[in-house]
């Protein structure tokens, strides 16, 4: 047993279970790949004014959830919480937008770190799949990304999901609300950190989960009564965009996500087996998010979907992954001479694209032959010193339990084709 654990809120990812980590990854930028987004990795840290601007410091992430430190040198740096603020920063740095191909079209995965009191579905270390479109104001852009999204949960198997969906406004049209719902908040009994929340970003409190808080928001002024002719229009091609591509949503006109940048189109996936912890991700426009941090105007829009909560999704409906074995052929050598023409054979295999894997350890053959059936190899090559002297291995089915001898030279050639 190590002395050491992982660290409380974490997480180890190790097999068979990984697996499945890897394939939620690869199903959920699988249709970003074949829609024109590039792969960006940016660092596990970053400027922590980064994500006070961008995020907001009247955010729950900001202000009690961010890993923030001090280094040696004196920078003053935070684990990343969110992934939108980083990837933005990456492509005005590396002048992307400047290349006169708008939108850059951006895809990323990784790691991100918050501060929260653990609980199924909520880690202080989870993992993100996240696209972001930067520089370009098109509704039909919003829904590209959207459906994308649905296109990637429904390719898992996932059905129990749901899309919310509602309009946050523009700079024209949410001061006028802002300023309603602050008159409506100041008239409630809310703590002192509430109300003072609430000067700085109203929004916020929406989104406030206490059910004391919740039961006082009855009769709030919603956002949608207050939306401007051009975000009206916005918002309706949105949604007519994603009706057409036969993607079903739901309209939440309470629906603000939990960071401050977030203007017009905000959405989120939910799925209600997985109990309070029920978004599996979201996403938004973020059109004054540039500025924010120091750049020129850039209209953008994203989203990122937890892989965590992902597969939790996948488990609450029963559905088992298509996961393809790790290993097609595991090599059985009996004696000295055969071990060195075995494991010569297995780096040929792996040269011409078959998964193949090696009994190493000096075993016997029982042994050998039980690390073969836990491999889940298709096929187990077996030879000892008369296989080698006739010039064979034998290449055992280990569905079938059938065995045949394939001459030395042609194994490849003979493997390749069954496998195929």
């Amino acid at each position: 047993m190590s002395t050491f654990k992982a660290p409380k809120g974490t997480y180890d990812l190790i097999p068979p279970y990984s697996a499945k980590y890897l394939a939620v990854r690869d199903a959920i930028s699988g249709p970003l790949r074949k829609s024109g987004y590039g792969y960006v990795e940016t660092p596990g840290f970053e400027d922590v004014n980064l994500f006070a601007r961008g995020v907001g410091e009247s955010t729950d992430i900001v202000t009690k959830e961010m890993y923030a430190f001090e280094t040696k040198g004196g920078d003053k740096l935070a684990l990343r919480p969110e992934g939108t603020a980083s990837v933005l920063r990456a492509a005005l740095e590396a002048s992307l937008h400047k290349q006169g191909n708008l939108p850059v079209k951006l895809w990323y995965s990784g790691s991100y770190y918050r501060y929260e009191r653990p609980q199924k579905g909520r880690y202080r270390h989870f993992s993100q799949v996240g696209a972001e479109a930067i520089g370009a104001e098109d509704p039909a852009l919003d829904a590209e990304l959207i459906i994308l999204a649905d296109q990637a949960y429904r390719s898992l198997g996932l059905r129990n999901f749901r899309i919310l969906l509602n309009s946050l406004g523009d700079k024209e049209c949410r001061p006028v609300y802002r300023e309603a719902l602050q008159t409506f908040l100041r008239g409630l009994d809310l703590d002192e950190e509430t109300l003072r929340r609430a000067e700085i970003n109203p929004l916020r409190v929406l989104d406030d989960k206490r059910e004391s808080v919740q039961k006082q928001l009855v009769g709030a002024p919603l956002l949608r009564d207050y939306l401007c002719d051009a975000c009206k229009a916005y918002h309706e091609e949105v949604r007519a965009l994603i009706t057409a591509a036969g993607v079903a949503f739901e309209d939440d006109a309470k629906l603000v996500r939990g960071l401050d940048y977030y203007t017009r189109t905000t959405f989120e996936f939910v799925h209600d087996g997985l109990g309070s912890q029920s978004a599996v991700g979201g996403g938004g426009r973020y059109d004054g998010l540039s500025e924010m941090i120091g750049g020129p105007a850039l209209p953008s829009v994203g989203w990122a979907l937890g892989v965590d909560r992902t597969v939790l999704a996948l488990e609450a409906e029963g559905v088992e992954l298509d996961i393809p074995a790790t290993t097609s052929v595991f090599a059985v050598a009996l004696g000295e001479e055969a071990r060195r023409v075995l494991f010569g054979k297995v780096t040929e295999l792996r040269k011409a694209g078959v998964a193949a894997d090696f009994s190493f350890g000096g075993k016997g053959l029982k042994g050998s032959m039980k690390d073969a059936n836990r491999s889940g190899a298709r096929f187990a090559l077996v030879a000892g010193e008369r296989d080698l002297a006739e010039g064979v291995v034998q290449l055992k089915d280990m569905e079938a339990g059938e065995q045949e001898p394939v001459a030395l030279d042609a194994l490849v050639d003979t493997v390749r084709a069954k496998l195929a």
